[in-house]
């Protein structure tokens, strides 16, 4: 069965680019939103294994639509992995960066770190 990951990111290229490089491994359904606004209803109508967040973007940051997401009783237990150009690799990598208890990934990331970091999190929800 395919794992459902909804990439908000208000950047098309890059939502674009995790869809199409996601789907073509026969692994993944991707639904990309590029508005902040529009990440709580396209998650109560999709129903996410799993939320890939950009946490700079206009109107609601990553973290005020994490918020958003985690008051709803049906999506507050949805793994959220934050997916930032505000932090290098090196300090991704070295300190395992977590932000309110969400893994926290720098951009660009390639297709095996991401499928990594996705798996990894399904995991740790016990759904992977």
């Amino acid at each position: 069965m395919l794992k459902r990951i909804l990439a908000i990111d208000d950047e098309v290229g890059v939502t674009r680019m995790i869809k199409l490089n996601l789907e073509t491994t026969g692994r993944y359904a991707v639904l990309m939103v590029n508005e902040a606004q529009s990440a709580h209803a396209a998650a109560q109508q999709f129903k996410p294994d799993l939320i890939l967040l950009d946490v700079m973007m206009p109107g609601m940051d990553g973290g005020e639509v994490a918020a958003e997401l985690e008051s709803d009783p049906a999506l507050k237990d949805i793994p959220i992995v934050y997916l930032t150009a505000a932090v290098t690799r090196k300090e991704a990598d070295h300190k395992r960066l977590f932000s309110g208890g969400r893994r926290v990934v720098a951009k660009p990331i390639t297709l095996p770190e991401l499928i990594d970091c996705i798996e990894e999190a399904l995991k740790e929800r016990g759904s992977g």
